[in-house]
């Protein structure tokens, strides 16, 4: 089996086609139950989630735990960020205390770049695993999607796949349309027109939902993201649940129309009634539980891959 080798695993734009490939076939084979590489060596890994999360979160440190590394507890809110440190600062701390990998998820994009530019930065010398930089990269969630799509279908050439939703301020979409882009699948969109970014276009087209749902292999909807969307925006202020559902939602009506092997994907948290029917979370055609499951395999393979690209655990 290929075995990818990363010095720091911050974003899918750097990945091959083949790295996809390999990294996929390491997470289905730790879902099989292969054998974990065994470390000689103890591992100390810092997760430094900065903004709220549950499912990456906890599915990090299970996979972590999985992998036999030992987890450091490190809560931001109650850290000498509250007093000012900057986030280098902050690693520097951590390397000097001898932690190997820390694990992000950050609101500012590219957050991770000084930290992992060793030219300037030769002490913080951390493997940095990013797990969500503001509206820029979610390398994991992207790894775990594209394998659920392997799973369910054993291809990506030809098949057809709508992200539908809040696009512009989605780090889920861009990089998931990046990637699958590259292995081959068509890759389309829908949703709100003001919240889709003509700079998506390089990677598909925009069409009406219900232009798409019968033709799709594979619908990712994704969450209306409040958090990002001021309060002063026009759109915000008027923002109606049952109308968002009705006009771009999965309700039972588009449920029925779409392919007996179609699937549903949905990044989490899931607004119920709004992206998806409520009735519709747990349907035969939806993974999101298997999604989950799959995350904890993929970010074993993200994580050794990070390992053995530092030779950390005495892994090569």
């Amino acid at each position: 089996m290929n075995l990818v080798r990363l010095e720091n695993f911050v974003s899918v734009e750097d990945l091959s086609a083949d790295e996809v490939n390999a990294l996929i076939a390491r997470a289905e084979y730790f879902k099989r139950g292969g054998a974990v590489p065994k470390l000689n060596k103890p591992v100390y890994v810092v997760n430094g989630f900065f903004e709220n999360s549950t499912r990456t979160h906890t599915s990090f440190a299970v996979a972590e735990r999985k992998l036999g590394l030992t987890e450091i507890p490190f809560d931001p809110t109650h850290s000498s960020v509250k007093k000012g440190e900057t986030l280098y600062d902050t690693m520097l701390t951590m390397t000097a205390l001898g932690i190997d990998l820390a694990v992000i998820r950050h609101s500012e994009n590219n957050y991770y770049q000084p930290l992992i530019d060793t030219k300037e930065n030769e002490q913080a010398n951390i493997g940095i695993v990013n797990a969500g930089d503001g509206s820029g990269q979610h390398p994991s969630q992207c790894l775990l999607d594209v394998m659920t799509i392997h799973e369910q279908f054993g291809t990506f050439k030809g098949l057809k796949i709508a992200i539908i939703g809040d696009i512009s301020h989605s780090r889920v979409a861009r990089s998931n349309a990046q990637l699958l882009n590259k292995l081959g699948a068509e890759v389309y969109f829908s949703g709100p027109e003001y919240w889709f970014n003509e700079d998506f276009t390089q990677y598909g087209q925009y069409k009406p939902v219900d232009e798409l749902v019968g033709e799709m292999d594979a619908i990712m909807l994704l969450r209306v993201q409040h958090e990002r969307l001021s309060n002063d925006d026009a759109h915000e202020k008027d923002f109606s649940k049952e109308a968002y559902h009705e006009k771009y939602g999965m309700n039972q009506d588009r449920y029925n129309k779409m392919k007996d092997n179609a699937i549903i994907m949905h990044p989490g948290p899931i607004n119920r009634g709004v992206e998806l029917a409520s009735e519709l979370v747990e349907a035969p055609k939806s993974v999101f539980f298997r999604q989950m499951q799959n995350g904890v395999f993929m970010r074993m393979a993200m994580i050794e891959a990070v390992l053995r690209g530092r030779k950390l655990g005495g892994l090569e």
